[in-house]
């Protein structure tokens, strides 16, 4: 019985070694299909708005997909340069959103609301240089 126990278990970290892997070209197909897929729905949720809060809303799903294709391609084919990818789609996804959400401010306060956007861009922008840099 222990040998039974002992061989099941041994039988049973081998297959969770090899799931850990890389991932599968079919699992990776089906994973973009899947992020094609809550692209559409974040999208068509967006279709009710009206005015800026619908292009807000259509940023924010654009920018979800795109941070998840960038971390498809990091656990498809882990890399320097897709790690880097994910966390520049990150900050430019932020970006987009909080640029969009200004246009509802008029003046002075849509003016300083850009800047915010466009300063929280360039530290994002400066803290994946940094990440990189150490390497």
């Amino acid at each position: 019985m222990k040998k039974h126990l002992l061989m099941l278990a041994i039988a049973s970290s081998c297959l969770v070694a090899t799931q850990a892997g890389a991932m599968s070209q079919d699992e990776y197909k089906v994973a973009k299909e899947k992020i094609e897929a809550t692209y559409k729905v974040d999208k068509a949720k967006c279709d009710p708005m009206k005015d800026n809060a619908k292009d807000v809303c259509e940023k924010e799903a654009k920018g979800k997909q795109n941070v998840a294709k960038a971390e498809l391609e990091q656990q498809f084919k882990p890399s320097d340069s897709n790690s880097r990818k994910v966390a520049e789609e990150k900050v430019k996804a932020t970006y987009d959103v909080a640029k969009e959400k200004c246009e509802d401010q008029k003046g002075d306060a849509k003016n300083a609301c850009e800047k915010e956007a466009k300063a929280e861009e360039a530290k994002g922008k400066a803290d994946i240089k940094a990440m990189t840099a150490k390497k």
